[in-house]
């Protein structure tokens, strides 16, 4: 029985390229399994387009692109925020007769082909970073932009800066097993958003003692020193990063809250305890 083909395109927005970095370090399975291999039996993914790892360039790569927007059917992946001021000028993919091809106009005209679209980071999720205060390049998340072009094409977000490799693996390969994924309000899997770091912290302990740490790197609960995870939805104590080496809390840094769409203009300053008002604002903007 041949292996069917998913053909893939990822789309590089305003953000730091974190997200592909991450990707690349995927341990179990590895990147190279998901390029080449079939991660679920017969099914394999054709990355067709990524322009910050693939080694062609120019116009043969955006003569696969576009000819891949034609045949539809595809996966959208989008990776950074997506900027919208003055018609989108601040950021490019290739040219097209002679003029330079937007990234709004690529998400936007991509966006109505796929079959669906996966907004990869906190970036493309929730806008992020480049989103931040006073974003004067008006960066947006694909989901938002989605909803005001009124494209119908389903958008799973896996937020994060950078999202975990597991992230992104685990929801690929649910996509080609054709399992629906439980979504929480935001778009996210509950698979890996389903709980509060709060709930899985190892130094739980010590808040319930009331142990509290004054800085980053001392012992006891970081909520003093600025933790975010008390509102922060993600299986990081449990999942660990870099192989299940470290995570943030383990190396003595508070939980920032990176996963949810109020980062970072509400979870700012990163190393300052949260007040109240600030929280439940936070909470407020986590499920708009």
């Amino acid at each position: 029985m041949p292996t069917k083909e998913i053909p893939a395109v990822w789309l590089q927005g305003a953000g730091c390229t974190g997200c592909s970095v991450s990707l690349l370090n995927a341990a179990s399975p590895k990147i190279k399994n998901l390029l080449l291999d079939e991660i679920v039996p017969g099914k394999h993914v054709n990355l067709r387009f990524h322009a910050t790892i693939m080694a062609g360039q120019g116009e043969p790569v955006i003569e696969v692109l576009h000819d891949t927007k034609k045949k539809g059917g595809y996966v959208l992946l989008v990776e950074g925020a997506i900027p919208t001021a003055r018609n989108g000028i601040f950021g490019s993919v290739g040219q097209k007769d002679g003029k330079h091809e937007t990234l709004l106009e690529s998400v936007e005209s991509l966006g109505k082909n796929a079959a669906m679209a996966i907004a990869v980071g906190t970036c493309a999720s929730f806008g992020g970073i480049p989103a931040a205060k006073p974003n004067p390049t008006d960066c947006k998340g694909v989901k938002e932009l989605f909803d005001e072009k009124k494209i119908k094409t389903p958008v799973i977000n896996i937020p994060g800066c950078p999202m975990h490799p597991d992230w992104l693996m685990g929801t690929i390969a649910a996509v080609l097993l054709e399992r629906q994924l439980d979504l929480d309000d935001i778009g996210r899997p509950k698979l890996f958003y389903g709980q509060l770091v709060h709930e899985n912290c190892p130094r739980r302990a010590d808040f319930d003692k009331g142990k509290f740490a004054k800085h980053p790197g001392d012992d006891g609960c970081l909520y003093q020193a600025g933790c975010k995870g008390h509102y922060t939805y993600a299986d990081c104590p449990i999942r660990q990063w870099n192989n299940g080496a470290n995570w943030c809390v383990k190396a003595g840094s508070p939980c920032l809250g990176c996963v949810e769409p109020a980062f970072p203009d509400c979870t700012s300053p990163l190393y300052e305890k949260i007040t109240v008002e600030d929280t439940k604002k936070c909470i407020t903007i986590n499920t708009r």
